[in-house]
């Protein structure tokens, strides 16, 4: 991805100054990877709590649809959280290792990531979701693969030109984990087709296509049901969905949800049926800490889902006033 041309137009304070903590801090720091792989030394107080962080990072990116992202972290055992706004950085910290990295991505995945009122918030998005696709959380087919690579080499490179882009000129790029040179060979045929479509233009088509992917914006967690089944419970807009040998086999959504808790590796769910009797789902997961890190995405989710509608229109309102 070019540094010195898209990104220096929409994160102008990304590339003001340096990318080292401020001159005369001698506080602990911390390192901000951000989804095009860059990255930005922060300074930070023991006693700040997640918030300070996250605004820090927000006003970075001169950002105003903020809800939809966090800052990810990794403890010395293996596991993901996310950093809480409301708890003091240092005490979430305690069971990680200096030097302290954090990883900026999208948390909630808007359903219609079309609609979402800011082009940075749109082209965050996109760098999202193409690191989803290389990562492997979101699967794709040969033909996905081909018109979503076509649509973001466009967005890199802009028109195809024999003159520059010459034989295996998309091997330069690494879109999808095991990429072959037929898929190369299909991605060059799309990216041919896209002629005329700006940056904006071919990441539009690429967030509307992907939109429609069954596992889009999906936040899979491994736990295992009754007789120690292995399932998949994926986290999505519009509620919990059960996966068993990648195949969905039940849904609870989100207005359907009572109650969510967790008691030591234990997961449970309260959930009503249509004839709004309530039933008792339980779920067990590998350790203390994956149920607790499960338990605490479920809450947000279904808090994050269930008001998006008021945020939405306190998020018009605020671009109706600037």
């Amino acid at each position: 991805m070019s540094k010195g041309g898209r990104l220096s137009r929409l994160l102008p304070k990304f590339f003001r100054g340096d990318n080292k903590a401020k001159d005369g801090h001698s506080g602990p720091s911390c390192c901000i990877v951000f989804l095009d792989d860059t990255t930005h030394q922060m300074p930070y107080k023991n006693n700040s709590k997640g918030q300070v962080l996250l605004d820090q990072v927000f006003d970075l990116l001169d950002l105003l649809e903020k809800d939809y992202f966090g800052l990810r972290f990794v403890d010395n055992s293996g596991q993901a959280h996310w950093l809480d706004a409301q708890k003091s950085i240092s005490s979430q910290l305690k069971g990680c290792s200096a030097p302290f990295k954090f990883y900026f991505g999208v948390k909630f995945y808007a359903a219609d990531p079309c609609k979402l009122g800011e082009e940075i918030t749109r082209y965050l998005f996109f760098l999202q979701v193409k690191r989803d696709i290389l990562q492997g959380r979101l699967p794709v087919t040969f033909d996905e693969a081909s018109e979503l690579c076509g649509y973001a080499l466009q967005s890199e490179l802009g028109d195809f030109d024999p003159r520059v882009h010459t034989a295996g000129y998309v091997s330069e790029f690494c879109f999808v984990p095991n990429q072959t040179q037929e898929l190369e060979a299909r991605i060059s045929g799309i990216h041919r087709r896209c002629v005329g479509a700006t940056p904006v233009m071919a990441e539009h088509r690429f967030l509307e296509k992907v939109q429609w992917l069954e596992m889009y914006g999906v936040d899979l967690h491994p736990v295992q049901g009754e007789s120690s089944v292995e399932y998949f419970l994926g986290l999505t807009p519009t509620g919990i969905v059960v996966y068993k040998h990648k195949s969905k086999v039940a849904s609870y959504f989100w207005p359907r949800v009572t109650k969510s808790s967790q008691k030591g590796k234990m997961f449970m769910l309260k959930v009503k049926d249509k004839s709004n009797e309530e039933h008792l789902y339980a779920f067990e997961l590998s350790t203390k800490a994956a149920c607790k890190h499960l338990w605490k995405c479920s809450i947000e989710h279904h808090a994050f889902f269930s008001g998006r509608s008021e945020r939405l229109a306190a998020m018009e309102g605020k671009w109706r006033h600037q």
